[in-house]
């Protein structure tokens, strides 16, 4: 029995699992997600969230030049997987606004594979709670070392680090102001006015 070719965002199964295998084969105009095997639809980014993602980006950019640590924007596909190689085995591609990777070993022409040490989510109006929660739970349990939640309306910045528990312990709210540094990567300090400054 043939398969129906996949075309288009509209010619999904919604309520089917799908593997890496199935979404590198997709060429949709909208950006999608994979999470634990089901569909995400990104929200179109607006002007806020790209002037943070680009304040945010150069910060990073400028620290790690000339470092073995390489910084990536969406789109650039994550295959999310501790241990997991084969494109069939992988239930789990997403596009974080940032992510931050230590381990070049880990990149390849199609994107990630493993686990980037930060994944940076810049939050839309249309992102999705649920969405949200579940990257919370797969972030921890494939061990991102830290997650951080950058909110443009509201000028604040959260983030769960992963104790030895592997647990994420929250921080605290920071604001417009405030500056935050990583042990990720040492001497970077994040001036917070400069990531949510609009000029």
């Amino acid at each position: 029995m043939e398969t129906q070719e996949i075309m288009q965002l509209s010619d999904l199964d919604l309520s089917k699992t799908y593997t890496y295998a199935d979404y590198y084969k997709w060429d949709f105009v909208e950006r999608v997600e994979l999470i634990n095997g089901k569909v995400f639809m990104l929200p179109t980014p607006y002007t806020l969230h790209q002037q943070v993602s680009g304040n945010l980006l150069f910060a990073l950019a400028n620290h790690c030049y000339k470092k073995p640590i390489k910084v990536f924007t969406a789109p650039f596909d994550i295959r999310l997987s501790k241990n997991l190689k084969e494109d069939e085995d992988i239930k789990t591609v997403v596009q974080p606004d940032i992510s931050v990777i230590c381990d070049r070993t880990k990149i390849d022409e199609r994107g990630c594979i493993g686990v980037p040490n930060i994944m940076i989510e810049i939050l839309s109006p249309g992102s999705n709670k649920k969405e949200l929660h579940n990257k919370y739970d797969i972030y921890e349990e494939c061990g991102v070392q830290e997650y951080w939640i950058i909110s443009p309306d509201y000028c604040t910045f959260f983030r769960y680090t992963l104790e030895e528990s592997g647990k994420y312990n929250p921080s605290k709210l920071f604001t417009f102001g405030d500056e935050v540094t990583t042990p990720i990567l040492p001497g970077f300090v994040l001036k917070l006015e400069d990531v949510f400054a609009e000029d």
